[in-house]
């Protein structure tokens, strides 16, 4: 785990799990807040797409985390000037105890924070997951006969490209 000597309040935490990334925002003294499932499952388990609602916490970095590993990632800064680190804070503490809707693709915990940091609900995460699966519905419907397969193939590519676009943002 790295030092919080190099975080400052503000700062998002990308922390990864598995197959998927967790992000939070550091509000200072190891303490994180994110977007949790509510489910009854912990904090480090992941949200599945059928989760429809997630609480804002503030909990110890190190209990979120476990053995996973964690790093910081404020990678939108050169395209969106963060809010002061003081503004963040304060609006994320000031959301702990809410229930909020959760939504893979519109409204998970990249965009929570990254609005929070940004003023913009953004999550690369979420546009690169559904890419993913316009593919794969793309080859699905391209085995039935009603999709000709250079019909399949030149989607297929058109689909590819965007997916680099994506990880090129």
């Amino acid at each position: 785990m790295a030092p919080t000597k190099y975080l400052k309040p503000g700062d998002l935490i990308e922390i990864s799990k598995g197959g998927y990334k967790h992000w939070a925002v550091y509000v200072g003294d190891w303490f994180i807040v994110h977007m949790s499932p509510t489910s009854g499952a912990s904090s480090s388990s992941s949200m599945s797409v059928s989760n429809e609602k997630a609480l804002v916490k503030k909990e110890k970095l190190t209990d979120v985390v476990g053995n996973d590993t964690w790093k910081l990632n404020n990678s939108m800064d050169k395209d969106y000037k963060p809010r002061p680190a003081e503004d963040i804070v304060r609006d994320a503490c000031a959301r702990v105890g809410e229930l909020l809707r959760y939504s893979l693709f519109e409204h998970n915990c990249e965009h929570f924070v990254k609005k929070l940091r940004y003023g913009e609900a953004k999550s690369k995460q979420a546009r690169a997951g559904g890419l993913g699966m316009c593919f794969s519905a793309i080859v699905v419907m391209g085995s039935s006969v009603l999709f000709p397969p250079a019909a399949v193939i030149a989607a297929s590519l058109y689909v590819s490209g965007a997916v680099l676009a994506v990880k090129n943002d």
